[in-house]
């Protein structure tokens, strides 16, 4: 029997809402507290003007997405999209903007220490005054840092000229979260990106065919008020992969680089420890090589685990069963190593032995690279 068609007269017709000609993407990671007073911000400071706001939110263990939600029920302008598995604060950014129609699109940081009444004055640059991007600057006369230590400053500092490696456009501050963009920019560097990391401005900008017009507005950066700093030692390592990245990534993963990098500290490792079981504790060479070789091979898991395969590091049970595979791939990777190093120094090829043995072992690397990429660390 088939189902009786459903009684769409019975739907309630809502009248049509204006499209928003601003969207504005918000990244947030356990932010509860600042999600009412954000919005009461926003919808202060931009009157009359057809806007939304789309907090993405990376698996927050707060009450973060219940505030949205709260909050959205009441008022369509207020969306959310929570994303598991994956977290930055850039790649954040490009699929927030991916999901919003409108022509305009800011990034605002979800803590309150961006200026939100600059807004509009952005999208004034852009609507009217024919820029392509606006960006908040604490370094343009009138702008500041407001409470940072001379530390932080000078990190901060070291980072924008840095960053000056791969820009082609003057910038006072390319380390900044807080700009809106025109789509049809968005558009032209967005196949570029590499999402990596918290410096999504830094990243679009050298991803555009051609330097953008551009406009940099000050404001003074605020102290937080509610939830907790989310900078670390892993957004500097976000910072270097992504300098790296925009220099050499169109010829090599720099994720591969990071772990052929591990991967020589591991050869490093593993020969002193041999040299201490042979000399130190009098061991047997096969006893003293295998446990040479279970050290680098833990070490090299630790490390990868920190550093390579940040965004998807293993934690309890999770660590073990990776450490398990990782171990179970680098075997099957030792093997290859042998027998194409074996095949090439053998009679029939008769390669020089470094030759062999190099070739051995970077057909083992990208063996353990690309497996483990897959199996130890995949996405959840």
């Amino acid at each position: 029997m088939r189902d009786a068609p459903f009684p769409q007269a019975d739907l309630p017709r809502l009248p049509p809402a204006a499209a928003p000609q601003l969207s504005i993407v918000i990244p947030v990671l356990n932010e509860e507290g600042n999600i009412a007073p954000l919005v009461e911000r926003l919808d202060a400071v931009l009157s009359g003007i057809a806007w939304e706001a789309i907090f993405v939110d990376d698996d927050s263990t707060d009450g973060t997405r219940a505030a949205i939600a709260a909050i959205g029920a009441g008022d369509p302008r207020v969306r959310l999209l929570h994303r598991i598995g994956r977290r930055g604060l850039a790649s954040a950014f490009i699929e927030g903007a991916q999901a919003s129609l409108a022509p305009f699109v800011a990034a605002l940081d979800g803590d309150l220490q961006h200026d939100e009444t600059l807004l509009p004055r952005m999208l004034a640059s852009l609507r009217d005054d024919g820029y392509e991007l606006a960006i908040g600057s604490r370094y343009v006369g009138g702008g500041g840092l407001g409470d940072w230590d001379r530390r932080r400053a000078g990190m901060s500092s070291f980072a924008t000229k840095l960053s000056r490696i791969v820009l082609r456009a003057p910038l006072t501050d390319p380390m900044s979260g807080f700009f809106m963009i025109r789509r049809a920019t968005f558009e032209q560097a967005v196949r570029n990106l590499s999402a990596m990391g918290f410096k999504i401005l830094l990243d679009i900008v050298a991803s555009l065919p051609a330097p953008p017009r551009l406009i940099e507005l000050p404001y003074e950066f605020r102290s937080r008020t509610a939830g907790e700093s989310k900078l670390d030692a892993g957004v500097l390592r976000d910072f270097v992969l992504l300098i790296a990245d925009k220099l050499v990534g169109h010829i090599v993963p720099v994720r591969f680089l990071l772990f052929a990098g591990v991967g020589a500290l591991g050869i490093a490792g593993h020969l002193i420890v041999l040299r201490l079981c042979l000399t130190l504790f009098a061991l047997a060479f096969p006893t003293a090589q295998a446990i040479a070789t279970a050290v680098a091979i833990v070490g090299n898991f630790v490390l990868n685990n920190v550093f390579t395969f940040r965004e998807n590091r293993l934690r309890g049970w999770g660590f073990v069963r990776g450490l398990l595979s990782f171990t179970a791939i680098c075997s099957v990777g030792a093997v290859g190593n042998i027998g194409v190093s074996a095949f090439l120094f053998g009679p029939s090829v008769q390669s020089a032995w470094w030759l062999a043995g190099l070739a051995g072992a970077v057909m083992s690397l990208v063996w353990n690279y690309a497996v483990s990429s897959v199996i130890t660390w995949r996405r959840a």
